[in-house]
């Protein structure tokens, strides 16, 4: 329902712009969607009734800009079963196939939920709190062992940033199938504040690409040799 050049702002504002990069651990299993979240959001709950987003439109299916504008015209639920069956389900497949191959391998499995957020609240953000810190933490009661959260929260200040944890957004990506009865399926969200890498009007890399890249890999790689040897 959006002009072109709309559409475009939107889709700049909402991207997690060069997370793949960012977030790249070589011999590490990466599940990525390579599909934006205006067409399907893979890190909703399937049921709207469970998905407190689904309040502002964003649910897996988003119905509004972050701004509230009407993104979509309505669906038919047809439309959306297409949607739910060639997007959604193939990569939740995936990543619970890579959380089985982990558990067979090691015994547990460790997902680190990577993101970006711009560095000021959107109007369909819950927590409009400002300023808003370098690093978010996302955490979930059942799945994220407080130690891994004083390792990332200890790197990360260490590095000179500062870190909310759950703040300005919280919880972290499990399967279903796990979710909430498996403690050997660990998760904890990493989210990286946009300003400090890129122009976020533009959408282009700043000078600082290189050096925010560089932070997040030796997070990574104190996470996973920290899991690895735990």
């Amino acid at each position: 329902m959006l002009s072109d050049e709309d559409l475009s702002t939107e889709l700049t504002l909402m991207t997690d712009a060069f997370a793949d990069e960012l977030f790249n651990l070589p011999e590490t299993v990466i599940v990525q969607f390579p599909i934006s979240r205006l067409l399907v959001d893979v890190e909703r709950f399937l049921d709207d009734t469970e998905e407190p987003m689904s309040r502002m439109g964003m649910g897996v299916i988003y119905t509004r800009t972050a701004s509230m504008a009407t993104l979509r015209r309505p669906l038919e639920s047809y439309e959306v079963r297409t949607l739910v069956s060639e997007y959604y389900e193939p990569h939740h497949r995936k990543l619970l196939g890579e959380v089985n191959n982990e558990l067979e391998k090691y015994g547990k499995a460790l997902i680190v939920d990577c993101h970006s957020f711009p560095s000021h609240p959107l109007l369909c953000d819950m927590d409009q709190s400002v300023p808003r810190p370098d690093f978010c933490i996302g955490t979930d009661s059942f799945h994220t062992p407080k130690e891994l959260i004083e390792i990332v929260e200890r790197t990360i200040k260490g590095s000179g940033y500062s870190t909310g944890i759950d703040l300005p957004y919280s919880g972290s990506l499990v399967p279903v199938a796990y979710y909430k009865k498996d403690h050997r399926v660990a998760s904890i969200l990493i989210e990286v504040n946009r300003r400090l890498y890129m122009d976020e009007e533009s959408g282009a890399k700043s000078t600082q690409f290189d050096v925010i890249k560089g932070v997040i890999q030796t997070l990574l790689a104190v996470i996973d040799e920290s899991w690895r040897e735990g």
